[in-house]
């Protein structure tokens, strides 16, 4: 699985939301190839991304809370951990400011 995921990281470089989430939605597909490994969590996190530059906020919710849940007893100082739960928080805000649009 770890081309996939290298491979889900090039799209994600390339800012291609649509290819992005197809690569980390392989790896999420044969979760019990992955469950004990980091790519799953990851995957969760990567989809995340994808979701968001998709546009599609939701989603994205959805997908940076499944890495935040994965990963709910890690050292809250590991950078990626930190780098998400910032990235969380704002699309949180963004989700609050359309629903005061509505």
């Amino acid at each position: 699985m770890y081309p996939v995921y290298v491979r889900g990281l090039a799209y994600l470089q390339m800012r291609d939301g649509q290819k992005v989430a197809a690569e980390f939605r392989k790896i999420l597909d044969h979760r019990l190839m992955v469950s004990n490994s980091t790519l799953g969590a990851l995957a969760h996190l990567q989809l995340g991304r994808a979701y968001r530059l998709a546009g599609d906020v939701e989603k994205s919710r959805e997908a940076y809370g499944a890495f935040l849940v994965a990963w709910l007893e890690a050292d809250p100082e590991v950078p990626i951990l930190r780098q998400a739960k910032a990235e969380y928080a704002k699309l949180k805000r963004v989700g609050i400011r359309r629903a005061g649009q509505d």
